[in-house]
């Protein structure tokens, strides 16, 4: 399974991926410039030519990363996808000195099962809240917040 680096010929197949799960209230909905603002950040799986699965990982700080909208195909989960691009994440976080991932999360449960543990909202600095305000769930986020030691 091949992960990549996200183009932006993938921006409209990667937003009508999230938009599947945040249909469904498992994630936040993307707009089309958010992810062209930040498709550096993205990391695909394709098969068949189509992508089955995303994530980003975007620097917050010089000892802090975001992992974001990681989002399999319902067809093509239980098959190690999502596993492979947190891998990826992680991996680049590595590569660039970052020692710790987080991610807000409405699927808590997946993260946990590989090797994220939660921890309360307000122990991230408050730099990471500045998204919020555009978020429809804000003030209300029903988000739990899950730390990743990168190794």
């Amino acid at each position: 399974m091949d992960v990549v680096k996200a183009s932006v010929e993938d921006v409209e197949e990667i937003k009508s991926l999230i938009d599947v799960h945040a249909r469904e209230n498992k994630m936040l909905a993307r707009s089309l410039s958010y992810l062209y603002d930040n498709i550096r950040d993205y990391f695909v799986v394709r098969e068949g030519g189509r992508i089955i699965g995303c994530c980003a990982l975007h620097v917050t700080w010089k000892d802090l990363a975001e992992v974001k909208s990681l989002a399999v195909h319902p067809k093509h989960q239980k098959r190690g996808v999502g596993k492979a691009l947190l891998k990826a994440a992680a991996n680049e976080a590595k590569a660039l000195g970052i020692p710790r991932l987080f991610t807000l999360t409405l699927e808590p449960d997946f993260f946990v099962k590989h090797g994220f543990r939660k921890i309360p909202r307000e122990s991230l600095p408050m730099k990471i809240w500045g998204e919020c305000i555009g978020c429809p769930k804000y003030p209300e986020c029903d988000e739990t917040a899950l730390e990743y030691v990168v190794e």
